[in-house]
């Protein structure tokens, strides 16, 4: 990214355009210092991968060239994006991307970002949009039993192991994004590709293992058995996969 004309974008996005490139292989995130960017022309290498922060609501850029496998990774957020190019020329296995995040146990799945993709020109063996909710978290493990006592040689039986307890249901997957497409008229649909599907349901969480129960013993007058090993918990259920999404083509 050019420094001069990156430092006047942080006082005021549309002072002047921009010219970014990503280098082959390697990362680079726009600024999240403004919700509008105005970019001049937008080049990913091959491999590389360009990130759009959560925060940025819209994108103009005059010429976009995307490398081989390269990406442009948007991250997800409640608020839709649009995206617009005047001229793109995208390389074979490159993508756009606004997935939604995987659930974990701390907080549960994102849904794709819904994004209004235009592009006036547009030069591609493929145009690529994964746009997919993240999968659901999974459920708890359930707790193991408690192992049972020992005997004694002047009192009692062995104790019972104790059961083991269930595990919970796995987190609803999150939904697809709704992705709105306005490319040229003359682009083959064939050469579209959207995915939009829910993301997985989370996978269930496993029953606790059972308690064994107290082992045998044997004493001067008599021989103890040993107790019962307890009951695995059961497993729990996996959880529902996300709604779809939905896509919508419309040609300039």
């Amino acid at each position: 990214m050019r420094n001069l004309c990156l430092l006047a974008a942080f006082i005021s996005p549309l002072a002047c355009a921009q010219v970014v490139s990503v280098e082959s292989n390697s990362l680079m995130r726009l600024p999240n210092t403004a919700s509008t960017l105005q970019l001049e022309r937008l080049e990913v290498a091959d491999y590389g991968t360009l990130l759009i922060p959560s925060n940025v609501t819209e994108v103009t850029v005059g010429e976009l060239h995307l490398g081989r496998e390269a990406r442009i990774a948007i991250v997800p957020s409640e608020q839709t994006l649009a995206f617009k190019v005047r001229r793109a020329e995208l390389s074979e296995g490159s993508q756009i991307t606004a997935r939604g995040a995987p659930g974990s146990f701390q907080k549960a799945a994102r849904s794709g970002r819904n994004l209004n993709l235009q592009i006036h020109a547009l030069n591609a063996p493929q145009l690529s949009v994964d746009a997919r909710g993240g999968a659901g978290a999974p459920g708890f493990f359930g707790l193991d039993g408690a192992n049972g006592q020992a005997p004694g040689c002047t009192w009692g039986q062995a104790g019972r192991g104790a059961d083991g307890s269930n595990g919970s249901d796995g987190q609803p997957g999150a939904s697809g994004a709704q992705v709105r497409l306005e490319v040229p008229r003359d682009f083959p649909t064939d050469k579209i590709k959207v995915q939009v599907a829910g993301g997985a349901g989370g996978l269930a969480g496993p029953g606790g293992k059972p308690g064994a129960g107290g082992k045998a013993k044997g004493c001067l007058v008599y021989t103890t058995d040993g107790g019962k090993s307890g009951k695995p918990g059961a497993d729990g259920q996996p959880g529902p996969a996300g709604a779809a999404g939905s896509v919508t083509v419309q040609r300039l």
